[in-house]
């Protein structure tokens, strides 16, 4: 049986960890552009809630997902999640 482990990416907001291909900033100019297509083209996913983007998660289908949390909170909460997992694998065995 296949879990989908998904991490919280600000607000309530939810992404497919296996989908992810990057977290990035979105303060340059490439990156701006990339996430201003996204929206002009419909694959931009905003998970703000309003509130400013502070990094974009691409996603393996080509979707870009805006959350308002910087890169680093979500880096340290896929780990967490992942250190978690592993000592509940330990633990069972």
């Amino acid at each position: 049986m296949s879990v989908n482990k998904l991490i919280n990416v600000g607000y309530g907001n939810m992404v497919n960890v296996d989908k992810v291909v990057a977290v990035i900033s979105p303060d340059a100019a490439p990156i701006k552009r990339l996430v201003q297509n996204a929206k002009d083209e419909g694959r931009a996913i905003d998970a703000t809630c309003g509130r400013r983007t502070r990094a974009v998660i691409v996603t393996d289908s080509n979707q870009l997902v805006l959350s308002a949390l910087m890169p680093e909170t979500i880096a340290n909460r896929y780990q967490q999640k992942e250190n978690f997992e592993w000592k509940g694998e330990e633990d069972e065995a």
